[in-house]
């Protein structure tokens, strides 16, 4: 009786129950799997798209190199065009103490003073001397007598009328100004032609 129980029981049960499955269902089977290799390839970049990446990343690297190499190579250059500014600035002292003494001796006592006719050649020659040597390490004078005032190299220390210079221009020069390689050392003192009132 069992066994014609057990019969039964195989016989009634459904196909699916019993049967194990051996195979993918029919509707798996015609169904491609999806392949690792190509999933992995399209969300990696191709060679081409690599080579492009690393060709542009190697050229910014070159141009930022050659960049970073021009400004050491200013940076050096300035350093040694201006490194003599503060020494220069200290010798425009005695530049201006030789202007002085030039200007402060009398012409009618030269005549009746031999003694001072030499004085005054002597500093005139150590004066030339000086400005030479300051031109030579690129130190240059600004005495703008006449010329039209420029705020990048003269500081105006006073306006007046002029009949001899129009409006804007330099009518006197109360102390020289100098350049170090065109860059300003010390701005020229200077006084200013302004225009007349209008009556």
């Amino acid at each position: 009786m069992n066994q014609d129980h057990k019969k039964i029981d195989s016989t009634e049960l459904p196909q699916d129950e019993t049967s194990t499955p051996t195979e993918n269902p029919p509707s798996l089977k015609n169904e491609k799997l999806p392949d690792e290799n190509t999933s992995e390839a399209s969300s990696q970049p191709s060679t081409e798209e690599e080579i492009n990446t690393l060709k542009d990343q190697l050229l910014r690297a070159l141009a930022e190199n050659d960049n970073i190499r021009k400004r050491a190579q200013r940076e050096k250059e300035d350093a040694s065009r201006f490194a003599i500014a503060n020494f220069a600035r200290d010798l425009l002292t005695v530049a201006d103490n030789l202007t002085r003494a030039l200007e402060n001796i009398p012409a009618e006592k030269l005549e009746e003073n031999e003694a001072l006719k030499s004085l005054l050649e002597g500093v005139q020659i150590t004066e030339r001397e000086f400005t030479n040597i300051l031109e030579r390490n690129g130190i240059k004078k600004v005495s703008p007598l006449g010329e039209l005032f420029d705020h990048n190299y003269h500081q105006a220390m006073l306006e007046e009328e002029s009949a001899e210079y129009q409006p804007g221009y330099v009518t006197r020069v109360l102390q020289a100004g100098y350049v170090l390689n065109e860059r300003l050392l010390r701005p020229a003192l200077v006084g200013v032609a302004k225009a007349k009132p209008s009556v």
